[in-house]
């Protein structure tokens, strides 16, 4: 099997792309202050507004997906909520039937994160058919593409070339020219974006989507909402929560984002995450003879590797094909297999290639985090994910000054990845739509018991923000995996996986502060 999409399926139930937070989350220490003085969405109505009826009423004509036991509808929602009937957006959505034994629970709704993930491709890819066998029984498993991704209403920014030059720009500016060579990319890529999609730019929210899946709930003919979202899968499902607090069923948030931080705090507490995460790399690395950074301490492990980008900047390698390896390209590809410990050998042979001056290995791993095809063109999570998070949160920086500022603690936060992910966080400062969210705690009082999951040596959502959000739902438990990787359920802990499948199944919660190994 393809090992590239062994990966991207580890990072789409990241994802997220929490694969894509840093360096594409918008937010400043400027903004509104994290905390209950935020400004946040109001809960919904009890009642749907007689406006959105239509919506509401709706019937899906499901139809054949061509993916075995799958069928496929098409879902409409409002553009705009706030003007409900000046135009739709068309969602898509996947469905596999409960297989039984045992009486069906109604709809699961999953979430892969990104944001940008395709939620329909992660249910017939894997949640639909991997997925723990007792849940499947029991529930519909359904996704639906949120607004701005893949086969929903789609953001695009770039052609294929151009996307090309985007992931190759020195994010580790040495000297003026090269910070005006990244700050112009950031520019034409938010300028690509509202030429090609400049009319559901403003529209996609993760507020915005957590009111489709309500419309999807009640479509589909469930009184509550049950869901698991992963990475910033959580994010929606809290914002769910938030929104609608008297239809939440059960809800597992695994991988768990912190909505009360403004996106420069998101930003370095991810840089220490992949620190964290690189970190055990090394510790392991160290232990074996064929090591390619070294079979001494991890902190020479460490300096074996900023040594080795640091050549690149300036010597990148061939790779057999127009694009070679610098030191961009080499981050991004050690970044992605940070997310799953199984990818620690392939990342080993990679970077054993790539420093003996073969960039392939590596640059396979870059492309599986960008979803870059062989034929040379892109899947839209990149752009997704920025056109969400710009909207969802003010921008980390408002210019190149902010971020130098910045660098040392972003460097302390992480030696070895610090100051490409600081300068990284700048692209939202020229989004073309300003933001229209802010930083706020989420309580949903009122909700029913939410399951938090969180993993102590997570890369893309560290520990502590699970911890977090835990503590700010009135009706949260944390469920803990101590453990290496991105995100828990389905990832081989039984602990882990028994709990949830009880929840799901029973609606038994887990005793607060549960942990798994």
């Amino acid at each position: 099997m393809d090992s590239r999409r062994l990966l991207r399926t580890s990072a789409t139930a990241l994802a997220a792309a929490g694969l894509i937070l840093s360096g594409c989350t918008g937010g400043s220490d400027a903004a509104a202050p994290a905390g209950p003085s935020a400004a946040a969405p109001p809960a919904a109505p009890t009642t749907p507004d007689p406006a959105l009826a239509s919506f509401y009423g709706q019937k899906l004509a499901w139809r054949d997906c061509g993916v075995p036991k799958f069928q496929c509808a098409t879902l409409r929602a409002p553009l705009d909520y706030a003007k409900p009937t000046a135009g739709e957006v068309k969602l898509a959505v996947s469905r596999v039937a409960a297989s039984g034994p045992g009486k069906r629970l109604g709809s699961l709704l999953v979430n892969p994160g990104g944001p940008g993930g395709s939620a329909v491709g992660y249910l017939q890819a894997y949640a639909g058919i991997g997925y723990p066998a007792p849940v499947r029984a029991r529930y519909d498993m359904v996704a639906v593409d949120p607004r701005g991704v893949a086969r929903s209403e789609p953001v695009e920014c770039l052609t294929g070339p151009q996307m090309d030059t985007y992931t190759q720009i020195d994010q580790t500016p040495d000297e003026a020219a090269e910070t005006t060579a990244l700050t112009t990319s950031f520019q034409g890529f938010a300028t690509g974006c509202q030429q090609l999609s400049g009319a559901v730019l403003p529209h996609v929210s993760t507020v915005e989507t957590a009111r489709d899946m309500d419309i999807l709930r009640a479509v589909l003919g469930d009184a509550k909402l049950s869901y698991v979202g992963a990475s910033y899968g959580t994010f929606l499902g809290a914002t769910y929560a938030e929104l609608f607090p008297g239809r939440v069923g059960r809800l597992v948030l695994d991988g768990a984002m912190d909505p009360s931080l403004p996106a420069v705090d998101l930003n370095r507490d991810q840089t220490a995450g992949f620190e964290t995460a690189f970190r055990a790399f090394a510790a392991d690395c160290v232990e074996k003879p064929d090591c390619p950074l070294g079979t001494g301490s991890v902190d020479a492990a460490s300096d074996a590797l900023k040594g080795f980008f640091r050549a690149l900047d300036t010597n990148p390698v061939p790779t057999g094909e127009s694009r070679k390896l610098g030191e961009s390209l080499a981050t991004t590809g050690v970044i992605a297999a940070m997310y799953d410990e199984g990818a620690w050998p392939q990342l080993r042979e990679a970077l054993t290639s790539a420093m003996g001056g073969e960039g392939a290995s590596l640059l396979a791993l870059a492309d599986s985090y960008y979803e870059r095809e062989p034929d040379g063109t892109y899947a839209n999570l990149m752009y997704a994910n920025a056109a969400v998070n710009c909207l969802d949160l003010p921008p980390a920086f408002t210019g190149p000054a902010d971020v130098e500022k910045a660098v040392p603690s972003f460097e302390k936060a992480s030696p070895v990845f610090g100051k490409g992910l600081a300068w990284a966080a700048l692209n939202c400062a020229y989004w073309p739509v300003p933001p229209t969210g802010r930083p706020h705690r989420i309580t949903a009082d009122g909700a029913a018991p939410i399951v938090v999951v969180g993993t102590t040596r997570d890369p893309a959502t560290p520990y502590k923000w699970a911890q977090s959000l835990a503590a700010q739902l009135a009706s949260g438990t944390l469920l803990t995996y101590e453990g290496d990787g991105h995100t828990a359920y389905g990832r081989g802990s039984d602990c882990i996986d028994s709990a949830i499948n009880t929840y799901l199944l029973e609606g038994t919660v887990p005793k607060d502060g549960k942990r798994c190994t």
